[in-house]
C-alpha cells in the first residue's frame, strides 16, 4: 500500500519512475492558504498496522538478517529478504518501516496506516561506500563521476557522539540518488511527502537527492559543527533540467517521523544546484506541491482479492508517475496530486509491457476512492493446493512463496492448510518456482518448477519438510526478544538467486 510519484525511465520493460511520492489512508486536517487545501501533519494519533515486504542489496539479491524497526516491533528479514509484523502500534499519518543492515545507509519507508489495512513494500538498500578523504584542518571537496559534491570548511567537525572537535582524516560514504533511475521507488527513504517551513504537509517533485555520512579515522560517526555549514552540489539530469527552478528548497530526511523537512535553499548555477548544509543526513532537492488521498481494491472477476500488483498513476499528458503495490487484501492507497486528471495503470508485481487495466480520474481538493476495481482482462492464474508437514498433517501456519523474474512473493496458507490465489500473467506460460513453509514445525518444502497458464493451476501437495527455516525466525515485540534456533540434526535447504 505505497506509492512513489516518480519521472520516466524504463523498469523491466515499462515506464514509472519520476518525481513526488504518495501514500495514505484517511480524512487529514485541513486549514486554507490562499483558496487552497493546506495538509496540517498529525504526528501524534496512531492506529494498528501491519506491514511486509522484501528486501534486497544494491544487486537486486535478497538481504538476509538485515534488522527491520516498525514501531516498537523489530524483525530480522529471512533467507529471502522477507519481513512481517501484525498489528503493531504506528503513527497514522507517518507509520516508519526502518530497515539497517552493516555496509548500507538505512533503508526507510514511510506510510500513512489505516486501520485494519497494511502496506507492503520492497526495499534496495544502497551501499555505505568510502568515496574519498578529506583533512579536517585543510577541509577540502570530493566530487563522484555522477555529479554530486562535498565540500567541507577547515576545522569544521566534531564528533557526533561527545560533540567534541575531531581533527585528523574524515571518511565520506556518499551515494546519488537519481530521480531518474527506475529503482528510486524502491531506494528513496520515506514516501516523498515533507513538512516545509511553514508546518505544511506537501508532496515533493524531487530533482536529485544524497545520502552522505562522515567519519573519522577510529570509525566514529561525524557531523559538521555548530555554526559551520558545508556545500552541497548536484548534478541536475539533462532531461530535467528545463524543468528545474532557478532556487529550489532543500530538504533533509528526518529519521524520527519518516518526513522530509525544508531547510534551506540550493541555486541552480549551470546545470548544477548548490546549497549549504548544516548537518549530513539524506538530502533532497524538491519543489512541494499539494495532494490528496487515493485508494482503490482490486478484484478479479470471481471477487478474490488481487494482491501485490503493481499500481501507476500519474497526470495525464505526462510522464509523472505514482508507484505502489497492493497488499494481501487487493487494497492500495497514496497521496495523488489535487485538482489533477490522472491515469491509473495496473501491471503484474513484476511488470509486464502492457497495463491489464487502465482508468482516467480527476483529483479536486477532497480525499478520492475509486473502490474495488475488478481486473477482467489480461491473464489470470489461479493457483491452488494444499501443504502438509513431516506428519502428512494440514500445515496451519504458513506461506507459499513464490519467485518469478527474480522477485519473492509470499502468499499465506489457509488455517486449514489449503490455499487458493490468483496471479497476474505477461504471457499464456509463465515459469515460476514454489516452495511451502511451515511457521510452526519451522521447514519447508524443496522448490517446485511450474508453468503457470491461465485459469486453474493445481499444484497439488507440497509437503514441507526435511528443510528448517528456524534460524532464519528471530524477532521482538514491545521490547521482548523471541528467537527459534535449529535442532543440532537440522539440515537446511539454501539457494541463491
Amino acid at each position: 500500500m505505497y506509492f512513489a510519484l516518480t519521472k520516466k525511465t524504463l523498469y523491466r520493460s515499462t515506464l514509472f519512475i519520476f518525481t513526488a511520492v504518495l501514500f495514505f489512508s484517511c480524512q487529514k486536517e485541513f486549514s486554507i492558504d490562499n483558496g487552497n487545501a493546506v495538509l496540517l501533519p498529525d504526528l501524534k494519533t496512531k492506529v494498528s498496522s501491519s506491514v511486509s515486504g522484501f528486501v534486497t542489496d544494491e544487486n537486486d539479491a535478497a538481504v538476509k538478517g538485515a534488522t527491520v524497526q516498525f514501531g516498537t516491533s523489530t524483525i530480522t528479514t529471512d533467507k529471502y529478504g522477507y519481513f512481517e509484523a501484525k498489528n503493531v502500534l504506528v503513527v497514522k499519518d507517518a507509520a516508519v518501516v526502518t530497515v539497517s543492515k552493516t555496509g548500507y545507509f538505512k533503508g526507510i519507508k514511510t506510510y500513512m496506516a489505516k486501520e485494519g489495512k497494511a502496506a507492503f513494500f520492497r526495499i534496495k538498500l544502497i551501499p555505505k561506500t568510502i568515496v574519498g578523504n578529506i583533512n579536517s584542518t585543510a577541509g577540502g571537496t570530493v566530487t563522484l563521476a555522477n555529479g554530486l559534491s562535498i565540500a567541507l570548511p577547515a576545522g569544521a567537525l566534531v564528533n557526533a557522539a561527545t560533540n567534541t572537535p575531531y581533527t585528523g582524516t574524515i571518511n565520506i560514504a556518499a551515494y546519488w540518488i537519481n530521480p531518474e533511475a527506475a529503482d528510486l521507488n524502491s531506494t528513496m527513504p520515506g514516501d516523498l511527502r515533507g513538512i516545509d517551513k511553514d508546518g505544511s504537509m506537501k508532496l515533493l517533485k524531487t530533482f536529485g537527492m544524497a545520502a552522505v555520512e562522515l567519519t573519522g579515522a577510529s570509525g566514529e560517526l561525524l557531523q559538521i559543527a555548530a555554526g559551520k555549514k558545508a556545500t552541497l552540489s548536484l548534478a541536475i539530469p539533462a532531461s530535467l533540467s528545463a524543468d528545474a527552478p532557478a532556487s529550489i528548497p532543500l530538504w533533509y530526511f528526518d529519521e524520527t517521523n519518516g518526513l522530509w523537512k525544508e531547510q534551506g535553499n540550493a541555486v541552480k548555477t549551470g546545470n548544477t544546484y548548490v546549497g549549504e548544509v548544516s548537518h549530513f543526513s539524506f538530502w533532497n532537492w524538491d519543489v512541494p506541491g499539494n495532494y490528496v488521498q487515493f485508494d482503490c481494491t482490486l478484484h478479479d472477476v470471481s471477487g478474490n482479492p488481487i494482491p501485490y500488483t503493481l499500481i501507476l498513476i500519474h497526470v495525464a499528458g505526462t510522464t509523472n508517475y505514482a508507484l505502489g503495490y497492493t497488499d494481501a487484501s487487493g487494497y492500495v492507497s497514496g497521496a495523488v496530486p489535487a485538482n489533477a486528471q490522472l491515469v491509473l495503470e495496473v501491471f503484474t508485481y513484476y511488470v509486464c509491457n502492457a497495463p491489464l487495466y487502465t482508468q482516467t480520474f480527476n483529483t479536486t481538493n477532497a480525499n478520492i476512492s475509486l473502490g474495488v476495481i475488478t481486473i477482467t482482462s489480461g491473464y489470470t492464474a489461479n493457483i491452488s493446493g494444499t501443504v502438509t508437514d513431516c506428519n502428512t498433517n494440514a500445515v496451519t501456519n504458513g506461506y507459499i512463496i513464490i519467485l518469478i523474474n527474480g522477485y519473492y512473493t509470499y502468499y499465506p496458507v489457509s488455517n486449514t492448510g489449503t490455499f487458493n490465489f490468483p496471479f497476474s500473467l505477461c504471457t499464456n506460460s509463465t515459469a515460476v518456482t514454489l516452495i511451502a513453509e511451515d511457521l510452526t514445525a519451522l521447514q519447508q518444502s524443496s522448490p517446485v518448477n511450474v508453468n503457470l497458464v491461465p485459469g486453474s493451476n493445481v499444484i497439488g501437495n507440497l509437503q514441507a519438510c526435511n528443510n528448517s527455516i528456524a534460524e532464519f525466525l528471530n524477532y521482538s515485540i514491545n521490547g521482548t526478544n523471541y528467537s527459534y534456533t535449529a535442532p543440532v540434526n537440522s539440515v537446511t535447504y539454501f539457494t541463491d538467486q
